[in-house]
């Protein structure tokens, strides 16, 4: 004679096992979905930063005590006193969102030290620049401490004109999507500064250059 009480047991226990799996399925399905749904919300707010290009209007710089800048479109302008190193020059946003500028680090010596540090260690500017998509705006910042130890490599590679970098921190409206743009300035002819795009690190989410094996 069967078992109707096993048999109904065993067909209770299949049935859950069925519901579990579709059940999986359609939680993976549902998570999938919404991250590809957040990742276009994300793209469509995120700011991308690269230099102005020649054909742009300049760019009238203020720092705090009144020292005024104006670079051209493409250039920067790299003025070194006694007491301040002041540099500035255009930025063009090609992303989809508001770029937020935060902070930035310079790198005096190319060949000595190219790394990305730390974001602690980045200067942070004395306010928010603002950017918005698809205009320009500046970026600028001030090494005023002579005891500094990045014033006298960074002066110095002005004033015998020499290539460097500045790393500058930025992050859409919500203080999200942190990214870093290295801009590398170029001397040209006897007193002009070209700005370009060396390198782009995103900090909030993977990145997709890394090492796989790293």
């Amino acid at each position: 004679m069967a078992d109707w009480v096993a048999i109904s047991s065993l067909a209770t226990a299949g049935g859950t096992l069925v519901l579990a799996g579709a059940t999986f399925s359609a939680v993976r399905s549902a998570h999938a979905s919404t991250r590809v749904t957040e990742r276009a919300l994300l793209a469509s707010t995120r700011p991308l930063l690269v230099p102005t290009r020649p054909q742009d209007p300049p760019e009238k710089i203020s720092f705090l005590d009144e020292h005024w800048i104006r670079p051209e479109g493409g250039r920067a302008v790299l003025d070194v006193t006694p007491d301040v190193i002041y540099m500035g020059f255009g930025l063009r946003n090609v992303g989809s969102g508001l770029a937020v500028l935060d902070c930035w680090d310079v790198h005096p010596d190319l060949e000595a030290d190219t790394a990305l540090r730390d974001t602690s260690e980045f200067r942070r500017l004395s306010r928010d620049l603002y950017n918005a998509s698809p205009d320009q705006g500046p970026c600028h910042g001030a090494i005023r401490d002579p005891n500094d130890p990045q014033f006298a490599d960074t002066a110095d590679a002005i004033k015998t004109r020499r290539r460097f970098s500045i790393d500058v921190l930025y992050r859409d409206h919500e203080g999200g999507q942190r990214t870093i743009s290295r801009f590398g300035l170029w001397p040209y002819g006897d007193d002009v500064w070209l700005t370009t795009t060396t390198r782009v690190w995103n900090l909030d989410r993977s990145e997709p250059r890394e090492d796989p094996n790293g």
